[in-house]
């Protein structure tokens, strides 16, 4: 079961932290800048301003001097605001998309004119009319979603069924296909009527669209202590048909306010240094760069008594569970090499890799464990949606080069 504690601190000022603890042990970490509001999952009329064929990519200004990355070979059926005879992407013409993962990096954000409104049981997409099931239920639960899903009420619309779809009733789930279908015609039709650059969907605050992403299950509360988060979460909870006083909780206590309860000062500042120490006594070096996020585990001061490959397995499992925690404490993506302690014994090696498998599987971010190289490289992989906790708090600082946060101390800026 699973706790979400939604508030604010005062050295990161105007932002919102949501912190998910699992058995009071954090697991998850979101710094939202209400100042610089995230665009991912916002819908615009967009104006294409160039087109670059040997990439098949197009750049679609979604407002004034933002230029978004859009592929040509992703999106055969492009939504636009006007009318024409075929596909063809032209510069100057005008579309509608939405914003499918953040700039991350160096590198823009990226759009799609697959069109999705999530809502509590499903995802219903203009574009891809396919249909989808999420990889977290099981094979039982996967045929009758699957079975109910291909039949003419549905379409007219993609759709995914969310892990939350296992415990809804078919009325429920065909309730929700029909209000999100409805809503997602109301806003192709409007664009037409809409000026360049234009907003027609604005995406919800961070902290509710984790919420929205959580499965209902393993929820057990949500604490805050802010008047305006209590009343937003409550609404939520409501509009989903989810009791408040079940799950929502008002924390009040001028002499502990609920970031120091929780610790959250100190966790976000170990979440920005590189070095994390496991109970045993080996730690982890955790090293970022432009292509890829690198691992390394060293065993520190580790004294096993066993014997030494018994020793390299023991500390290689503790570092597994760590790892899988920190990439999502601290939102890494894209690629991640981790430099296991070497073992000589193939046993030992495929255990390794099972384990870690297993743990990333819980991931609500799609992760995979590609393998082990022959240098003994473990590859992972987890998909680029929001920006990593380091870009989050990240803000222009004589200190610290632009990073946010002092490198030395760890402090935040």
């Amino acid at each position: 079961m699973s706790r979400m504690i939604i508030t604010k601190i005062p050295s990161l000022d105007h932002f919102i932290i949501t912190a998910q603890f699992d058995q009071d042990k954090l697991v998850q970490l979101d710094c939202d800048n209400t100042n610089k509001q995230s665009i991912l999952n916002n819908i615009y009329i967009g104006k294409v301003k160039n087109i670059v064929q040997n990439i098949q990519a197009a750049f679609i200004e979604i407002e004034k001097g933002l230029e978004c990355y859009y592929s040509l070979e992703d999106n055969k059926n492009p939504v636009f605001v006007k009318p024409k005879k075929n596909n063809k992407i032209n510069i100057g013409d005008e579309l509608v998309v939405q914003v499918s993962k953040e700039n991350i990096k160096t590198k823009q954000p990226v759009l799609t004119s697959n069109i999705t409104l999530t809502g509590k049981y499903v995802v219903v997409s203009s574009g891809n009319k396919k249909v989808g099931i999420s990889n977290k239920l099981d094979a039982k639960q996967r045929h009758r979603l699957k079975e109910l899903l291909s039949n003419d009420k549905t379409k007219e619309v993609g759709i995914i069924a969310r892990t939350n779809a296992k415990n809804a009733t078919d009325e429920q789930i065909f309730e929700e296909i029909e209000a999100l279908s409805r809503k997602l015609q109301e806003l192709l039709q409007n664009a037409k009527h809409r000026t360049c650059y234009s907003v027609l969907y604005h995406s919800e605050e961070s902290y509710i669209t984790i919420l929205r992403g959580f499965y209902e299950e393993k929820l057990e509360q949500i604490v805050t202590d802010d008047d305006e988060i209590y009343n937003k979460v409550k609404t939520f909870l409501i509009e989903n048909k989810m009791e408040p006083d079940q799950y929502l909780m008002r924390y009040q206590d001028d002499l502990l306010p609920l970031y120091k309860l929780k610790n959250l000062e100190s966790e976000i500042k170990h979440a920005l240094q590189e070095r994390v120490w496991l109970k045993s006594g080996a730690y982890l070096v955790i090293q970022p760069t432009e292509a890829f996020t690198v691992i390394d585990i060293n065993t520190g001061k580790f004294t096993g008594k066993k014997q030494l490959q018994e020793t390299f397995l023991k500390i290689n499992l503790e570092a597994a569970k760590e790892i899988a925690r920190q990439l999502r404490i601290r939102n890494i993506s894209g690629i991640i090499v981790v430099d296991f302690i070497d073992m000589e014994n193939s046993v030992s090696k495929k255990q390794l890799l099972k384990e870690l498998d297993e743990i990333v599987k819980k991931d609500p971010v799609t992760t995979h464990v590609i393998g082990m190289s022959k240098l003994n490289l473990v590859e992972i992989t987890r998909k680029k949606v929001r920006k990593s906790l380091r870009e989050q708090v990240a803000k222009p600082c004589i200190h610290c080069n632009g990073s946010g946060y002092l490198y030395e101390r760890g402090e935040i800026c």
